[in-house]
């Protein structure tokens, strides 16, 4: 396409992300909540956002629900993002897009071999190699989804969220206990992950991105100082699958 200003949307589980390029370089992000019409959906967009879609520049579309991709197709300027010419190989076609997309955004801005991992409504792992060959990845529930399962299956347990402020590993009280054994497992996890994956890739980038970046961010420069300096910690890698997607269609 010839158009150097243009939108960008993913569709995730419980939110719209929205990034605006103008000669193809990321200017802003917006996430927003779902709408089952463009009048409501309207009504919730910052007025920029509303803007650049009444001016009908090019709207790329990227989702992990299809169903709610329908809505933007009565657009006219919506272009819906194929992930099958993305020249990752070895993608598998239950894959989702926003995985995709991350790992293909992070190995061309980080280099290839790359690890992406995503902590939005779940915590994807996702490795390619310096082929640019998909090695595999894991797939559990993010931070939140962790807090509501043990809200709404428990019949004692308090709804809680992990704040910025940092929390003990060894809580006195039920809330910190929820939260320390979910942050803690979490951080282990992670470090798991990333201590295998270095020791094949001993070179590779490592890129977290996703919703709760900031809080893991925070989290591993107090637990894992020297570790969190081998992380790049970047929320905008879906973003740029979609500039790299763009610009080599």
């Amino acid at each position: 396409m010839s158009h150097e200003n243009w939108l960008g949307l993913m569709i995730g589980n419980s939110r719209l992300h929205w990034a605006y390029f103008a000669d193809n370089q990321l200017q802003e992000t917006w996430n927003t909540i779902k709408r089952d019409s463009l009048r409501e959906l309207e009504d919730i967009l910052p007025p920029v956002v509303s803007n650049y879609l009444k001016t009908a520049i090019p709207l790329y579309v990227a989702s992990v629900v299809p169903s709610a991709t329908r809505l933007y197709l009565q657009l006219p300027q919506t272009i819906i993002i194929d992930v099958r010419s993305i020249p990752i190989q070895g993608i598998y076609k239950t894959m989702g897009c926003d995985r995709t997309l991350a790992l293909w955004g992070g190995g061309c801005k980080y280099q290839f071999p790359c690890l992406v991992i995503d902590s939005g409504t779940a915590l994807t792992f996702t490795g390619a190699n310096e082929n640019q060959e998909l090695v595999g990845g894991a797939i559990l529930p993010g931070v939140k989804l962790q807090m509501e399962t043990l809200f709404f299956n428990t019949a004692a347990l308090p709804e809680v969220e992990i704040l910025e402020d940092f929390i003990p590993r060894w809580a006195k009280n039920t809330p910190n206990a929820i939260q320390s054994g979910i942050i803690y497992s979490i951080l282990g996890g992670i470090k798991g992950f990333i201590d295998d994956w270095l020791e094949q890739y001993p070179s590779s980038s490592i890129i977290l991105t996703g919703g709760d970046t900031i809080l893991l961010k925070q989290y591993f420069a107090k637990i894992y100082p020297f570790l969190a300096d081998k992380i790049i910690f970047d929320s905008d890698l879906i973003f740029y699958g979609m500039k790299e997607y763009k610009l080599n269609i």
